[in-house]
């Protein structure tokens, strides 16, 4: 028996159209798939509904994959795939297996022999970086950065060193409520000619993204980042 194909579906960074940030051929795929991995099945059937689906959302399967997954119950996941059935795998925001945990199922997917098909869609990331004005010939993303103060500004330290050294812009991202404290903890911590970029709501009516030196960012309002979804990059 063939196996099926492992699809990465991206979806929007937020409350917005579909149509407005996915390809048509992103959109045609998703709609016609019965069988999806998801990393929250309620957000995967509001996706699924906004396209609307070619297949009515109680006949889609939808398996869960996310931080709380155990490795052991990867395999089951594959169980369509193996079994001749295309799915897809979808991320809570933007691109699948990019700083999400659907990169596990993608690695067991090639172990196993599975063709995966990545599909084009928004990352938080690279548009982030795109609109920077930071190197976008050496970057690295660093996921999160450690919650408590004292070693935040240590690491954030030590990522300044390495930009300095490497000309890397180095990025990461913070758990929205304490976006203010991350800005803030940047601005105290960073060189006076380190660049630091904040980039808010991407793809979203809403959408802002400034560089700033840490003095610009103490003489000027910079945008409301509390609660809202926010990359942050910085350049030594």
């Amino acid at each position: 028996m063939n196996k099926g194909r492992l699809f990465l579906i991206p979806v929007p960074l937020g409350l917005t159209a579909t149509d407005s940030v996915l390809p048509q051929p992103v959109i045609d795929r998703a709609r016609h798939l019965k069988h999806f991995v998801a990393e929250n099945a309620k957000s995967a059937r509001a996706f699924l509904k906004s396209l609307p689906s070619a297949t009515p959302l109680q006949q889609i399967e939808i398996s869960e994959l996310n931080e709380h997954t155990s490795p052991a119950a990867l395999p089951e996941l594959l169980a369509p795939l193996l079994a001749g059935f295309d799915v897809g795998l979808i991320s809570e925001a933007g691109c699948p297996a990019v700083a999400d945990p659907g990169a596990n199922l993608v690695a067991l997917a090639h172990v196993e022999g599975i063709q995966v098909l990545p599909m084009i869609g928004p990352s938080s990331i690279l548009l982030a970086l795109m609109g920077s004005g930071l190197s976008g010939q050496n970057f690295a993303f660093h996921g999160y950065l450690p919650a408590k103060d004292d070693q935040r500004k240590i690491r954030l330290r030590e990522l300044e060193k390495d930009s300095r050294q490497e000309k890397r812009t180095q990025i990461f991202i913070e758990t929205p409520y304490r976006n203010r404290q991350m800005l803030e903890t940047l601005i105290n911590a960073c060189a006076p000619n380190t660049r630091i970029c904040v980039a808010t709501d991407l793809t979203l009516s809403s959408e802002c993204i400034m560089t700033r030196t840490p003095a610009e960012w103490r003489r000027q309002e910079g945008p409301n980042i509390d609660r809202r979804p926010t990359v942050f990059l910085l350049q030594a």
